[in-house]
């Protein structure tokens, strides 16, 4: 699957650069499908095929550019790639493990050459921090992310690691690329890792390393070993050890403008983890079935520890832990991901006798067997999930720059191809994670338009969009108690009833002449499984349904969310 040799139209980009105007080929328009690569030519008839080439809002309508830039409201959809007014949304994952972890067993190049078939723009590599790892893991690792960088340029891969936070949960942790990213990442989990500085434990001292390790990758950046680095908590609710005051902590422990800390997962990996057996492991979507433990926050529920559609109960709940955060009108996004570690159907079994994973700092390369293997809980990189990225660009930085601004949607299974939402007062406009500054009293509304599916999924199903929800919520500010989790003044506000399965979707919903602080996001599914939701019927009357444990095929209950957008009257 190597791109092989490549046609140069001035529209050649390297990795170590930031050219904005570098396009990878397959998404060139103006290139004609004769001059591309065969493996060039495969992936823009997957992006035709999925809506994500020359249809739908890849790149345009509603968008109207960063900042508050006024948007034209008669503007046709933009092919995928073009800046005219909008931006690139580029689709990725960034919780991807290889044999370079202790429980992984692909090659890097395995997991970026599937990532690249199944339409990933970008990728981040996250072994798991260890001793093992950190000792000599963390260094070897890189020359093949570098080797993968040049076998698949059109696709953006990160070093990142998988932080086992202080007194806390997993998360991502990357840097942009460049000559530091090895030392930063590798002082980072040598002083910083909880399984490194056996620092597991929920304990006020564990949780200072953590932020303390925040600090020092904000310190990286402004000493500039490395342009960039990002965390994002990654299966948050799973094992109920992220508290909200550590959350809030992360949050906040950095300057706003350089913030390290952005998210968390709203969805997990080992979405196929719920499929029945025998055809399945028979366990939960996420491997979400847990239960508290002597490190679990006290005020968690039972049902926390459980997915919801496929998504986690910080998220899938409306007034709940996320909306509580957003109601303090700071932000916090949302991505999904694979978690890839062992792949569900797929006959690769772990390195051979000889693979001694503590001496080499990895598994020996995976061995196909030939039998299919039905009791794995994980997808490839962009095959179920996936977190598209606003971008100004197609580079490392813009991909960085788009996840701190929020602008961020995710899906499950292809259930759209694309979303394109704003706010706008008068001729202002802002898109997903910005704030529309207006006279208080002006009217606002929000302009949503959705591409939807035009072509079967991986599962070789066309999905179809049922209903999208509209939530909203005051801004109250500050929380007075940092372990608070719900939020009173959040609710479904608008539901809108899809009743067609092809072509794109426009939807208004007037927030009225706005007077104080609110925020709005959004949701949608395919309508399969819905239930009340936890705050109760005035709240959320068909939200998504409570995970069945060891009975929930991920292909039968899809959602997509997005980031939210904020109006801040004066």
């Amino acid at each position: 699957m190597s791109h092989g040799h490549r046609h140069d139209h001035g529209h050649h980009h390297h990795h170590g650069s930031e050219d904005a105007s570098s396009l990878p080929l397959a998404l060139d328009t103006s290139i004609p499908d004769e001059e591309l690569t065969p493996s060039q030519l495969s992936r823009r008839s997957m992006l035709r095929r999925t809506g994500l080439l020359g249809a739908g809002l890849a790149a345009g309508s509603v968008l109207g550019g960063a900042g508050e830039a006024a948007a034209s409201t008669g503007q046709t959809p933009a092919a995928h790639g073009s800046r005219s007014g909008g931006y690139l949304w580029l689709a990725g994952d960034h919780h991807i493990h290889t044999q370079y972890s202790n429980d992984g067993k692909y090659r890097v190049v395995d997991q970026v050459r599937h990532g690249a078939r199944y339409g990933m723009d970008w990728l981040v590599i996250t072994d798991h921090g260890n001793a093992t790892h950190s000792r000599i893991g963390v260094e070897k690792v890189n020359p093949d992310i570098i080797e993968a960088r040049a076998a698949y340029e059109d696709t953006l891969v990160f070093q990142g690691l998988e932080w086992n936070i202080p007194g806390a949960e997993h998360g991502t942790v990357f840097v942009h690329p460049g000559k530091n990213e090895v030392s930063v990442l590798k002082q980072f989990e040598t002083d910083y890792d909880g399984s490194v500085k056996d620092a597991g434990a929920s304990t006020p001292a564990n949780e200072a390393l953590a932020i303390a390790g925040l600090n020092f990758l904000a310190e990286q950046i402004q000493r500039r070993k490395v342009k960039d680095a990002l965390m994002l908590a990654n299966h948050p609710a799973r094992r109920g050890v992220d508290s909200p005051h550590e959350i809030r902590a992360w949050r906040d422990a950095t300057d706003p403008k350089h913030r390290i800390a952005v998210g968390m997962e709203g969805a997990p990996g080992h979405q196929a983890a719920g499929i029945p057996a025998p055809l399945g492991m028979g366990r939960a979507r996420g491997i979400y079935d847990n239960n508290p433990s002597a490190n679990s926050f006290a005020g968690y529920p039972l049902e926390s520890y459980r997915t919801w559609g496929g998504f986690d109960w910080m998220t899938s709940t409306v007034g709940g832990l996320w909306d509580s955060l957003l109601a303090e009108g700071k932000p916090w996004w949302i991505t999904a991901n694979s978690d890839s570690h062992q792949v569900y159907a797929d006959t690769a079994v772990r390195g051979g006798p000889d693979s001694d994973y503590t001496a080499n700092g990895k598994h020996t390369d995976p061995v196909y067997s030939g039998k299919i293997d039905l009791t794995q809980g994980d997808y490839w990189p962009g095959y179920y999930s996936r977190t598209h990225v606003g971008a100004t660009s197609f580079s490392y930085k813009a991909v960085m720059e788009g996840i701190r601004a929020g602008r961020v949607w995710v899906d499950h299974g292809g259930l759209i191809s694309g979303l394109g939402a704003q706010l706008r007062s008068g001729s202002r406009a802002v898109t997903l994670g910005g704030a529309l500054h207006v006279r208080r009293g002006s009217n606002v509304d929000l302009v949503v338009e959705i591409s939807l599916a035009n072509g079967p999924n991986w599962a070789q199903f066309v999905p179809t969009l049922a209903r999208v929800d509209v939530i909203q919520g005051d801004v109250t500010g500050p929380v007075s108690d940092k372990d608070a989790f719900t939020t009173p003044d959040t609710k479904v506000v608008k539901s809108f009833e899809v009743n067609k399965s092809t072509g794109t979707v426009r939807l208004t919903y007037s927030l009225g002449r706005v007077e104080k602080p609110v925020y709005v996001r959004l949701r949608g599914t395919d309508g399969n499984r819905t239930a009340v939701g936890p705050m109760g019927a005035a709240v959320d009357p068909a939200g998504p349904a409570l995970d069945v444990v060891g009975d929930a095929d991920p292909w039968k209950d899809l959602w997509f969310y997005s980031n939210p957008m904020w109006v801040l009257p004066a």
